[in-house]
């Protein structure tokens, strides 16, 4: 990869790192599954307009609505429980967390798909991956004070939000052999999105008139924190993402997500005033190590993948 692929792909690695941020202000002042639906929302009608100027029709037959349908469902549960996740417990929390689906999906592959080998480094990937989750649950107490404390619930949350991420990563990959990845994704995100708009509307209460004070400092980060989970997350690292697979194979893209968890506590910690104790430090690196050595292990047992 040049420096210019690579500088790009380093970017959205750190653009992701932001999102667990972005969710825990925009929840100050927005209820969690309105948040999502908005972001979702955003992100139909971006897929759409990239659709439309890639000259991708978005119209399907009745019976391939099926798969989108069941996207949109397993969007709908995985994002929710993401983002009130992320608002029981911390953004902190939330980069490590949700970060593990990279080994529930080696897991899911070798154990009950069998379509993927497992060997020492998958496996090295996966204890590390483990340990980090045990690491947190377990020095949760000795976390020192912070604007935004951690909770058990809140982080079972967001484990049960990688494992459903997991599982819609390996749903998509079967779609999309049946639907353009543009138009699965695009009538998923719709389907999502109305999930998020019925749940919300029976369930929680936006304060329209609250949002309505831009003046407000908490009002306006939550609405740029809506703003970048839509525009700069579904948008922007789509659109980087989807250039960077013309030119070069998934496994030179994907292994520089091991900076991700990272830059997501880094974020945290800056902007939200997380606190940060080596225990938390040290099980964000044991992620980036783990995924360093699942996507290394891609590597070696797919040579074919390579550009």
């Amino acid at each position: 990869m040049g420096s210019r692929a690579v500088l790009l792909t380093v970017l959205t690695a750190i653009l992701w790192g932001g999102l667990p941020t972005a969710v825990r202000f925009s929840t100050e002042e927005i209820p969690p599954v309105a948040v999502a639906g908005l972001r979702f929302a955003m992100a139909a009608a971006f897929t759409a307009i990239w659709a439309g100027l890639h000259g991708v029709p978005l119209r399907i037959q009745p019976h391939q609505m099926l798969r989108p349908l069941v996207g949109g469902i397993l969007l709908f549960l995985q994002i929710a429980l993401f983002t009130v996740g992320i608002f029981w417990s911390n953004a902190s929390h939330g980069s490590v967390m949700v970060n593990t689906f990279v080994f529930w999906v080696v897991a899911i592959e070798h154990f009950l798909l069998r379509t993927a080998a497992m060997n020492a480094r998958r496996l090295s990937g996966l204890v590390l991956a483990a340990a980090a989750v045990v690491l947190i649950l377990l020095t949760m107490s000795d976390s020192a004070p912070s604007t935004d404390p951690p909770s058990l619930a809140g982080d079972l949350m967001l484990l049960a939000s990688a494992f459903l991420l997991a599982i819609k990563i390996l749903f998509t990959r079967v779609s999309v052999r049946h639907l353009h990845p543009d138009q699965f994704v695009t009538w998923h995100a719709v389907f999502g999105t109305l999930l998020f708009a019925a749940w919300s509307l029976s369930t929680e209460q936006v304060n329209v008139e609250r949002l309505m004070e831009i003046d407000n400092t908490s009002v306006r980060n939550a609405l740029i924190g809506v703003a970048y989970q839509g525009i700069i997350v579904a948008g922007f690292c789509f659109a980087i993402q989807a250039r960077l697979l013309t030119e070069y194979s998934a496994y030179r893209i994907s292994v520089f997500s091991f900076s991700t968890p990272l830059f997501g506590i880094l974020f945290a910690v800056l902007l939200r005033g997380d606190a940060i104790s080596p225990w938390l430090f040290l099980a964000g690196a044991a992620v980036a190590a783990g995924i360093t050595l699942v996507n290394s292990a891609d590597e070696t047992s797919s040579p074919q993948t390579s550009k």
